[in-house]
């Protein structure tokens, strides 16, 4: 137990350390976390030292991967179903295409460039093609953005880019079987009946017994999960479904969404982006980091030039065009999910698995830079966050915007 309590403080001195750091320089906190991730485990395995932070053992994985699906259920819970049905056709349209640009263009660059085997090639179009709703979700957090159409607009395009990604990933390497048929089916009667399970709960049990709220939305996300991997989905996909579902209901009870977020950001996320970087190895990027680029230059050519003509049908500003363009442009959660996926299964080995790591990494961490530094709509941002980005920063570097 004494070494349990150790390696949570390491952890913890990882994340507050992101923070401070978060903080001076102006960057989401996120990609800070994943840049201290992939340092902390260079630094470790050139002192020899890998394994002194435990990222492979069961509790630490436990504990990231309940920050995904924590993550991703509060930002299914921001969206506004008015905003959605207004934006159907843009969220739709945009979500398609920025799966389909980076699967058929990064897969193609698998195969014909870099010589990957077939299967190989179409697991990396899959891996390339996501939109991190984790990072986007943070992001908008800590900008603000969350609160605004637009905002809403983006979060709602990269749930239709990963359940393009989900359903790809089934479709190629996956079979599809009677578990598949369960989920389905046990997922449409929970989420068909989550609302007025919760309405009652909160109107009979809310203010009277000890936040019996959020154990019950702890409950149907661990039980939806765990029939997720069952039947060969991710324990993600029907947390995003069930925040969606109680949207409605959570805007009206914004302290209860604050105190989950709490929860969320403050204890749970750090390992999960923290533990994201330790999966780079940087030694395998070294040795050909060519393979890395020709990855991660193909993922982002092929959003940039897939969504860009297409998110300037609906938004005018040029600041809106382009940080929605980057902002879809990045990758972890399912990037990272197929990645190990595909190494688990033989698909990819364990060389091709550290380029599609990092590549998905970097695409997490390199647009979202760009997008926040040079094309942050500042315009859009709520009256009360406008203050704290009027100077962004980057780098340590006061910029005027």
């Amino acid at each position: 137990m004494e070494q349990l309590f150790v390696t949570a403080s390491l952890w913890l001195t990882l994340a507050v350390l992101s923070a401070l750091v978060a903080y001076h320089i102006r960057i989401s906190i996120a990609l800070v976390e994943i840049c201290v991730g992939v340092v902390i485990a260079a630094v470790l395995a050139w002192c020899g030292s890998a394994d002194l932070l435990g990222a492979n053992q069961e509790w630490v994985r436990f504990l990231a991967a309940t920050g995904a699906v924590f993550l991703t259920f509060l930002a299914g819970a921001e969206l506004d179903p008015d905003v959605l049905r207004a934006k159907l056709t843009e969220v739709t349209v945009v979500g398609m295409v920025s799966f389909a640009a980076p699967f058929l263009g990064c897969a193609a660059v698998a195969y014909y460039l870099l010589g990957w085997s077939a299967q190989a090639s179409w697991l990396c179009g899959v891996a390339l093609s996501t939109t991190s709703m984790a990072v986007v979700y943070a992001v908008m957090l800590d900008t603000g953005l969350n609160k605004t159409d637009f905002g809403k607009g983006v979060l709602g395009a990269c749930f239709i880019t990963d359940l393009g990604t989900v359903i790809a990933l089934g479709l190629l390497f996956s079979p599809f079987t009677y578990k598949t048929i369960v989920f389905i089916l046990a997922t449409a009667v929970v989420l068909g009946t989550l609302p007025k399970v919760t309405h009652w709960i909160t109107r009979v049990y809310a203010h009277r017994t000890a936040a019996i709220r959020t154990k019950w939305i702890m409950l149907v996300l661990f039980g939806l999960g765990a029939l997720a991997l069952w039947s060969g989905s991710e324990a993600v996909l029907p947390a995003y479904l069930a925040g969606m579902v109680l949207a409605g209901s959570a805007a009206k009870d914004a302290q209860w969404i604050r105190r989950l977020r709490t929860l969320t950001v403050g204890f749970l996320t750090p390992f999960y982006f923290l533990r994201a970087g330790t999966l780079v190895s940087l030694p395998a990027l070294w040795a050909a980091p060519l393979v890395f680029v020709a990855l991660l230059v193909g993922k982002v050519i092929a959003k940039i030039f897939g969504l860009y003509p297409v998110v300037a049908v609906f938004r005018q500003d040029r600041s809106e065009r382009w940080y929605y363009t980057l902002m879809m442009s990045t990758g972890l959660t399912f990037g990272t999910i197929a990645s190990l996926f595909g190494l688990s299964h033989g698909i990819v080995t364990q060389e091709q698995y550290s380029f599609l790591v990092a590549a998905v990494i970097a695409s997490a961490v390199i647009p979202t830079v760009i997008a926040g530094a040079w094309f942050l709509p500042r315009h859009l941002l709520p009256e009360a966050d406008r203050h704290q980005h009027a100077k962004p920063r980057l780098n340590g570097l006061s910029e005027e915007g």
